[in-house]
């Protein structure tokens, strides 16, 4: 059976830069699927702009009609902040003989040392980085040592063991960030062809990212929109 591909994120919201990148993957990798796993309680970050609810919700339009894309909202269901090693244990526990390929960006793959219990995630997945024109990979220190170690160029180490190697792949580089189009929305600009248009039209229906949302802690709704909309009624604006 083929590999599973792993995107986390905090996706607030999720837009073309992460679709295109896991896209990218899921062919060149030949993953059987690639499960886009909204971060429920981000521990780098106490505040995100939608609850993980509504985040998940924007994360299934975007990816609604896209074989091989699969919305996964385990973190949301999990007390205490979304550690990816737990996620990746929860995987494993679920997909015993399956392989697994966390797929990181090059930004977070030089912030590995900082990850919670770091050194155990290759014993429950490959960790494959994306790789954008203007990153290096290192080739001195922790994260050196682990390449080197690690490491592998053929796609197929990772499809002949469920873990435990490291690859680096190029992706097609969209200059698309989050932050910026919560920015574009707060100004009353129309960010659309940045992401699915079904992700903005829920945003907008739901008053998301308006420039008096505020930040809100992890699980619970922001007030932008007055009553906080479930995942399903975020979900019912473009059926999924």
């Amino acid at each position: 059976m083929r590999p599973i591909g792993v995107f986390g994120g905090t996706f607030d919201p999720i837009h073309y830069g992460h679709l295109r990148s896991a896209f990218e993957m899921l062919q060149a990798l030949r993953f059987d699927e690639v499960r886009f796993v909204p971060c429920g309680d981000p521990p780098h970050r106490g505040l995100t702009y939608a609850s993980a609810e509504q985040r998940f919700a924007l994360v299934r339009l975007a990816i609604d009609g896209q074989r091989g894309f699969v919305a996964d909202d385990r973190e949301l269901g999990r007390d205490g902040p979304s550690y990816t090693v737990d996620t990746l244990a929860s995987l494993r526990a679920e997909f015993s003989e399956r392989s697994l390929g966390l797929i990181v960006g090059m930004d977070a793959f030089l912030g590995l040392p900082g990850w919670h219990r770091w050194n155990e995630i290759l014993d429950y997945a490959h960790i494959v980085v994306a790789h954008r024109p203007g990153w290096k990979a290192p080739d001195i220190g922790v994260l050196g040592d682990l390449i080197a170690e690690r490491g592998t160029h053929r796609i197929d180490a990772l499809h002949e063991t469920t873990h435990g190697r490291l690859h680096i792949h190029a992706v097609t580089q969209l200059e698309i960030a989050s932050t910026e189009i919560r920015d574009l929305v707060a100004a009353g600009r129309d960010p659309r062809f940045l992401m699915p248009d079904a992700v903005w039209d829920a945003i907008d229906e739901l008053g998301l990212y308006a420039a008096e949302a505020a930040p809100t802690a992890a699980g619970t709704a922001p007030t932008a929109a007055g009553t906080a909309p479930t995942a399903a009624g975020a979900a019912a604006t473009r059926e999924n």
